[in-house]
């Protein structure tokens, strides 16, 4: 139904935007491989799926048309929504979702939150042929958080529905083992790796 929006940027979160289209706002649920992509921006182009749920009609925001592509094939997977693909998108970015599968490394699979070995194991079942093109070597999950970071990275996780008390401990655990130069999306990365 929407193939993308454009327009300039009237709110931004590491789990969401408003594009302001023509005087017309559209809320977005994004990745944090989207967010990273973007935060500069003033204006931008997101390629948008539409999620209908009983209870709710949901709008998602792509950077590039391979980070879309790659949430439809997680969505054809049994077992994985809307919420865990975006989990899965913020944890890896397209190109290692991809690799991921293609090598069958369930371990990597697994690290991301809300994927057990059922899941990984059926992900790759289902995709692994159509990710085998340009597949590279299993990658690891990133690591290194800077510390002013703290308070958005908690608050997009209490976003992606994550009890406080357990996010709060992941960020922790992530500013803990941190770099000091490193952003909030690499925060989130290794946040989601600790719940």
């Amino acid at each position: 139904m929407y193939d993308y929006f454009q327009g300039n940027i009237a709110s931004l979160s590491p789990t969401q935007v408003t594009i302001d289209c023509q005087g017309v706002g559209y809320h977005l649920q994004i990745s944090l491989y989207t967010f990273a992509a973007i935060k500069e921006k003033k204006q931008v182009r997101l390629y948008a799926h539409l999620a209908v749920r009983e209870d709710a009609h949901l709008l998602f925001g792509f950077v590039d048309e391979d980070e879309r592509f790659m949430f439809r094939e997680l969505l054809n997977v049994s077992g994985v929504g809307a919420t865990t693909a975006r989990i899965i998108l913020s944890s890896l970015n397209p190109t290692e979702v991809r690799n991921v599968i293609a090598v069958a490394d369930f371990a990597t699979l697994q690290r991301v939150k809300g994927i057990g070995a059922k899941t990984a194991q059926r992900i790759v079942v289902d995709l692994q042929d159509r990710m085998k093109k340009g597949a590279t070597a299993p990658i690891t999950l990133a690591a290194g958080i800077h510390n002013t970071a703290r308070e958005e990275a908690l608050s997009a996780l209490l976003t992606l529905g994550f009890a406080r008390a357990n996010a709060d401990k992941a960020v922790q655990q992530a500013l803990k083992n941190s770099n000091p130069d490193s952003n909030v999306e690499d925060l989130l990365k290794v946040a989601l790796s600790y719940l």
